[in-house]
């Protein structure tokens, strides 16, 4: 996602965090609608998130549908073990993980993502992250990328659901924003189109139908939030003006999802990649 700054005196304060994931199905839907699977079916914008008081966040979905760039592979370089990437979008990263020899996953409730993911040569599911998901506590690695530590609007329960994922001692690297920030705002997707009535345009301000969840963190606030619960930052880097951050989970640290068995987990998480033939088929339902 673009690293473009928000006038911070218009932004709504912060809710306090909760500590549990929120339920995702309602923040995530929007995902799966027009001006999201439009912009990718044509491989560009515009796109963007809009707030309820009109400011707008562009989306790099021409970045998105291109292939990884030398600061996506600054991230997958650090990769260990079996890949989850959350949010996957049209699939670059895990196409370029799947190439590289990585098992690799994505998740994404974005059916026209999924497929684009599949055509690639990357293995991915119509999932969300609260879903139950394949290999629940055996991923070496979890990517949040491109903006997607903002999933749910709630970055303390999105961690909490990252560490039940995440076999001890994994990784997760995530994207942060640029600057000192920590916001959530109710958003919705806007391909700059009037709509029906107006709404969506210019002068919308009420946080009504197709209105989500987000949130936008640096790597300061992010730090704040994951060090108390269990995570430990192993690596901070920009390249290419995007900001990352490695934080390792600890490993003394267990989740009521995670076995106490993980000496066959590699072999658990390849039996539930998905197969054309499965009912886990990523379109299955859709």
């Amino acid at each position: 996602m673009s690293g473009t700054v928000p006038n911070r005196s218009v932004l709504a304060p912060a809710p306090p965090a909760t500590g549990r994931p929120i339920t995702a199905h309602p923040d995530t839907a929007p995902w799966g609608t027009d001006p999201y699977a439009n912009a990718l079916r044509n491989g560009h914008g515009p796109l963007f998130l809009r707030r309820t008081d009109g400011w707008l966040l562009p989306l790099d979905v021409e970045r998105w549908c291109g292939g990884a760039d030398a600061a996506d592979l600054s991230a997958l370089r650090r990769c260990e073990g079996p890949v989850l990437d959350i949010g996957c979008g049209p699939g670059r990263l895990v196409a370029e993980l799947a190439a590289r020899g990585h098992r690799a996953l994505g998740i994404d409730v974005s059916e026209t993502a999924v497929a684009h993911t599949l055509r690639i040569g990357g293995s991915a599911l119509r999932r969300s992250v609260f879903d139950a998901l394949p290999g629940e506590g055996r991923w070496g690695t979890v990517l949040l990328i491109d903006g997607n530590i903002g999933i749910g609007g709630d970055p303390h329960g999105l961690l909490l659901r990252t560490a039940e994922l995440l076999a001890p001692g994994g990784l997760l690297i995530a994207e942060t924003a640029s600057p000192d920030i920590d916001e959530r705002v109710q958003v919705r997707l806007y391909d700059g189109r009037p709509t029906v009535n107006g709404a969506g345009g210019p002068g919308r301000t009420d946080a009504g139908d197709g209105h989500f969840p987000w949130a936008r963190i640096g790597a300061p606030a992010l730090l704040r939030y994951a060090q108390p619960n269990g995570w430990h930052p192993v690596g901070q880097w920009v390249a290419d003006g995007r900001p990352f951050v490695a934080l390792r989970r600890d490993r003394r640290v267990r989740t009521v999802s995670q076995s106490a068995d993980t000496a066959n987990s590699a072999a658990v998480i390849r039996s539930q990649f998905p197969r054309k033939t499965s009912r886990d088929s990523p379109l299955a339902g859709s």
